[in-house]
């Protein structure tokens, strides 16, 4: 596994796709460093986003760019847990994003995300930019 990787969430790779300052250059820092860490969710969550077939190249060429990191029954079964003890919390959270943590916090990766709600999720590492 790559060494202080960083599942980054859709939300950000929404935002690198446009351009958007300061997370595009973020971005592009952790791709030289090779930290870059997405799964199956957040690659059907972009695809799903496409709008045309630019979007559908520049998304194959950071495809080549990144390490695939996939969740196994394992990650699964301690995702539905978590989910459960949060909703138990009274903190409902998408069960995908529960998901992502789940393997950032199995893998000991952080997670770089816009999304404010991960910030309820204990034990999870979100990455701060510099």
């Amino acid at each position: 596994m790559t060494e202080g990787g960083v599942i980054v969430d859709t939300s950000i790779l929404i935002e690198f796709f446009k351009g958007t300052e300061g997370i595009a250059g973020e971005v592009s820092s952790l791709l030289q460093e090779n930290r870059v860490i997405i799964t199956g969710i957040v690659l059907a969550e972009l695809l799903q986003g496409m709008k045309n077939l630019k979007e559908e190249l520049m998304l194959d060429d950071f495809l080549l760019a990144v390490t695939m990191l996939e969740l196994t029954t394992n990650i699964w079964l301690k995702a539905g847990k978590l989910a459960l003890s949060l909703r138990r919390k009274g903190i409902s959270l998408p069960l995908t994003d529960v998901a992502i943590a789940t393997l950032a916090i199995e893998h000991n990766l952080s997670v770089f995300t816009l999304d404010r709600h991960f910030e309820q999720i204990p034990n999870l590492s979100l990455y701060k930019p510099s």
